[in-house]
């Protein structure tokens, strides 16, 4: 009699008792379509055998959690009967601790080895080539854009999955041959789906003008990548482990030849431009901030006319420099907004919690969720988003220990927001450049997170004061948004995606930021605080000021008046 294809018989053999892993390995299996018995624990190995020539499994699982001393003796007497009665034309799968995997590992009948460490897309591979067409096309759905090759399929997230979400992590040492080398150490840990790499400010500006670079700020902020040849080398320390996907930001200058680049040598699994900055604002290039707009646009259309998706990193930039958190709602709409005018199919979209640092953990949760809500608005059948967390900047303490604890803090928060992608920032961040280590022990901190709160955690989002917060941030936005519009009308388009237009709401202090004084391209004279745990908009008395009356005293400026007349 042949093997049934689908049926699966596990259990815990000789004296173990532990049958927690099995029991939930065969759980999946049934999930997706297989028949299966659970054996239970402490199955004596004839029991075992006599079971396996009865049922006729395709995939036989052995559990063994104690000390390892009995395991060799006991696998040895199992496949001695297993081969008395001419059973080996079936898998057999083992589960157990680090230290029996390696014991079990010196047997060749084995297939799969298991830890409970493994993500759930390897348990699906191991029974994917032993299941119907209809059981495939469960593990395709179920796989999504949580797979590390995968990121083109639509995006979805839910609370009672096996599926956890897609974990990135930046990397870029000041050596490139430091930086290969951990960047395939990273892919042989198999804890990054992403690896986002981070080049240094003269790759980032200068790539195509060598000639403009300074030698002396070589390293400065990244991997010093000066040729295509060093990225090509780079994606080839990737195809190690897990294979993950490469993914770099786009350049300050010649943002195109970037793009081109950058899909060419290592497959740029999405897009990342700002939409304001990388310009006179932040000091990264010397553009102008119309022309840089501008020519962030162009390339934020040439990768949506090749459907590939598209980050617009740009309103955690505003609260960065301490910009009311109305303001880093708003311009986290503009930029999806004109991600959607420019023919972007998927948008990933990037919340940074924690900032600014002083930002309390309820009107941080309620500031993100007015964002998400506001921009869900543009969704539609030719438009969606991928909600991407990550923690702070610039609140990492430089005591390593301290840090390890506020990355799993801040993770726990995001994962209110059942994010498809989480972007982990290194605890390293206040100290050092992350090491290959450091974002190896990142991440896992960042699994151990998920591990404990993905399914069945209690709802953050519906505290009390974070639904007054955000429906106070909503209202606020909404303000904002038909002021800005009825301000820079100019009866053709929409302002909120006119280049010119956008420049200007910076100009004038539309959009603004304390650390933007003296800044050329921004008025910089706004004064914010933090108020209950946000940042708000205060008048020169400390005391809170609405957006209608900020905008009030905007548009009564010369300068804003002079703008409107033509002048």
């Amino acid at each position: 009699m042949a093997e049934k294809q689908n049926t699966v018989i596990g259990g815990a053999i000789g004296n173990c008792v532990h049958v927690a892993g099995v029991y939930e390995f065969l759980r999946i299996a049934e999930n997706i379509g297989f028949s299966t018995k659970f054996l239970g624990a402490a199955v004596a190995i004839p029991d075992f055998v006599a079971e396996i020539s009865k049922t006729k499994p395709s995939i036989v699982c052995i559990s063994y959690r104690l000390t390892p001393t009995s395991l060799t003796g006991i696998l040895q007497e199992f496949f001695k009967e297993i081969d008395k009665q001419n059973l080996f034309n079936r898998k057999f799968f083992f589960g157990g601790t680090p230290s029996n995997v390696e014991i079990a590992r010196d047997f060749s009948q084995f297939t799969h080895f298991f830890t409970g460490e493994e993500p759930y897309e390897e348990i699906l591979k191991s029974l994917e080539t032993d299941i119907s067409t209809k059981s495939k096309k469960i593990i395709s759905e179920k796989s999504s854009v949580y797979t590390s090759n995968n990121l083109e399929t639509k995006a979805e997230s839910k609370r009672d999955s096996y599926i956890l979400p897609m974990i990135r992590h930046h990397f870029g040492l000041p050596s490139l041959e430091e930086t290969i080398a951990g960047v395939k150490k990273i892919a042989e840990s198999k804890m990054v789906d992403v690896i986002s790499l981070a080049t240094d400010q003269n790759a980032q500006e200068f790539f195509f003008e060598p000639e403009k670079m300074d030698k002396n700020l070589d390293g400065t902020g990244g991997v010093p990548v000066r040729s295509e040849a060093d990225l090509e080398r780079i994606f080839a320390a990737s195809r190690y482990g897990n294979n993950p996907r490469l993914r770099i930001y786009s350049g300050t200058k010649n943002l195109e030849k970037w793009a081109e680049m950058s899909l060419r040598t290592i497959n740029n699994a999405w897009g990342t431009i700002p939409l304001f900055w990388y310009s006179q604002l932040d000091g990264r290039s010397k553009r102008p901030l119309d022309e840089a707009i501008e020519e962030n646009k162009k390339v934020i259309k040439w990768y949506a006319e090749r459907e590939i998706p598209v980050e617009i990193n740009d309103s955690h930039h505003w609260s960065l420099r301490e910009s009311p958190d109305v303001m880093a709602v708003v311009d986290f709409y503009i930029s999806a907004l004109n991600a959607k005018d420019l023919g972007v199919k998927k948008y990933i979209a990037q919340m940074m919690f924690n900032t600014p640092r002083l930002s309390s953990a309820k009107m941080d949760l309620a500031k993100m969720l007015a964002k998400m809500e506001l921009a869900n608005e543009l969704v539609d059948d030719n438009f969606e988003i991928w909600k991407q967390v990550r923690a702070g900047l610039t609140h990492f303490s430089v005591d390593l220990d301290v840090a390890k604890g506020q990355l799993a803090a801040s993770t726990l928060l995001s994962l209110a927001l059942d994010p498809q992608i989480i972007h982990v920032v290194s605890f390293s961040e206040a100290s050092h450049a992350a090491s290959s280590e450091n974002v190896i022990e990142s991440c896992k901190i960042v699994k151990g997170v998920l591990k404990n709160t993905w399914r069945g955690f209690p709802d953050l989002t519906i505290d009390p004061e974070v639904k007054q917060r955000k429906e106070f941030l909503l209202s606020e936005a909404r303000e904002m948004i038909k002021l800005m519009r009825t301000a820079f009308s100019n009866n053709a388009e929409d302002p909120l995606t006119n280049s010119k237009i956008l420049a200007k709401i910076v100009n004038h202090g539309f959009l603004d930021a304390p650390q933007l004084k003296g800044n050329p391209a921004a008025l910089g004279k706004i004064r914010t605080m933090p108020v209950n745990g946000g940042y708000d908009i205060v008048n020169k008395n400390g005391m809170p000021v609405k957006i209608s009356e900020y905008f009030a005293e905007l548009m009564e400026a010369k300068s804003f008046k002079k703008l409107k007349d033509g002048k």
